[in-house]
């Protein structure tokens, strides 16, 4: 990971969202990037526009996320698609399932 990821992703754990950085891991970098989040969140929350705005430095339009969430206490996977980044403040993802 770039010197420059890695301050993004230090401070981005102080910003007051949902989101959480620390649990936002990169598995593979190319053309699209594949990521893992885990979190706590409904998939109804993780969805919501603007969710992974504090990332979007880092995420691309395109990008897959495959996101452990939580659903009435079970753990849930989903995979989600980033519809819009690039050069975006507001990052949307589309639910692939």
């Amino acid at each position: 990971m770039k010197i420059f990821d890695k301050l993004i992703t230090g401070l981005l754990r102080f910003l007051p969202c949902a989101f959480s950085a620390a649990n936002m891991n990169r598995v593979h970098s190319g053309t699209v990037t594949l990521w893992v989040y885990k979190s706590t969140d409904t998939l109804a929350t993780i969805v919501t526009s603007g969710y992974f705005n504090s990332h979007y430095q880092m995420i691309r339009e395109n990008d897959i996320i495959l996101c452990v969430g939580t659903s009435g206490g079970t753990q849930t996977v989903d995979v989600l698609v980033v519809s819009s980044a690039d050069n975006a403040t507001t990052v949307t993802v589309t639910n692939g399932t």
